[in-house]
This record gives C-alpha cells, structure tokens and sequence, in this order.
C-alpha cells in the first residue's frame, strides 16, 4: 500500500549537549572549508552568517539541493540539515537520506578541532521537518498520515527502543515532530542503526 503523503524536502536537525558552551564564530571558517573540499553529496556554494538573530538560523552552509546549518530556531541549538532539492526513491528513502546527512554532518563538527570538543550530540532529541507547506501542511491530517512513515523510519534509527513523539499544531509553522528516544544513542551508534 502507498503512502497517502508524499515526502518531499525533508529537514532533520540534531538537538546540541550544552548548547550555551558552544561558540559558532569558529563555524565560518569550517564551512568553508567543507566548501572549498566539496565533502558532501550536495554541490556547496556559500556560508550565510544569522549569529545576530535571535534564535535564528545560526550559521548556514547554502547548497544547491540543500543546506547544512548549526541552527538556534527556537533558542534549540542543533545541527539541521534542509533538503530543498526534490529527491528520487521512497519516504523512507527520504527520511533515512535527511537523517544520514545531519548525522555526518554532525560527526565531522564533533571532530573538529576548531570547535574544542564543545559541540555534542545531546544523545536523544531529533526533530524531523517537512519545508513544504502546500504538500504538508501542519494539520492533524498531515500529522496522521505521517505516523506510518515516521514509525517505520524512528523503528529503524532507534533499533527498537523506545520513544516519544510531540508536535505543535499552529497552521503556520512547518509540520514537525520532535522525537526524544528513552536511552542516549551517539551519532556513530545512530548511523550504524541507518546502514544495518
């Protein structure tokens, strides 16, 4: 049976450890090196700096079929990764390709040197977009049709454990789930879960 929805610009962002430790100055110069090193699938173009919006965009990687971005929306600091481009295959294909991108991305600025070990994955809160209003809308409708394809991909990436599900209901944000699974997991552990 096909899926009533069909997923399309898929954002996935990873909520950030001790977000008030965490300087985004030093952000700028990573991105641009990502960009000059072309590390990603996606073509990468430009850095975009936000750090003067509260709880803002923060500091954007811009990619032609999406943008990477340490993201404070709603004063939650986390790694986002925002699928513009339409892409082939499945939801599932599409949730698992959003999730795999933020991970990596998240992972290589774990590492960074620049960054002091100061940037972390908070283990458990991931929150899983849908940027397309007209196909999405942030409706109960939207949201029940949702269940199903979320349910499978959260199966997967959580290998069976646990988890709770919450969402806001104004007609004028993004549809949006926020996922906190019972136990912590680390990037690598929940990229592993992806390729099993």
């Amino acid at each position: 049976m096909s899926s009533p929805i069909n997923l399309q610009h898929v954002n996935v962002k990873l909520l950030a450890k001790n977000p008030e430790q965490v300087d985004l100055e030093p952000l700028i110069p990573v991105f641009h090196n990502w960009i000059e090193g072309q590390i990603f699938e996606e073509l990468l173009l430009d850095v975009a700096d936000y750090r003067h919006v509260q709880a803002g965009p923060g500091v954007v990687l811009i990619g032609h079929q999406a943008n990477y971005s340490v993201d404070n929306t709603d004063n939650r600091l986390g790694v986002r990764y925002n699928r513009k481009a339409p892409l082939e295959g499945s939801n599932q294909d599409r949730l698992q390709q959003a999730a795999r991108a933020a991970l990596t991305a998240f992972e290589r600025l774990e590492s960074e040197a620049r960054l002091n070990g100061k940037l972390r994955f908070n283990g458990q809160e991931i929150k899983v977009y849908v940027n397309d209003r007209l196909m999405a809308p942030n409706s109960d409708s939207t949201r029940e049709a949702l269940k199903p394809e979320l349910g499978a991909f959260l199966g997967k990436l959580f290998q069976g454990s646990e988890y709770k599900l919450s969402h806001g209901s104004d007609p004028r944000s993004l549809v949006a789930v926020e996922v906190k699974a019972n136990r912590a997991f680390s990037v690598s552990e929940l990229l592993a879960n992806l390729a099993s």
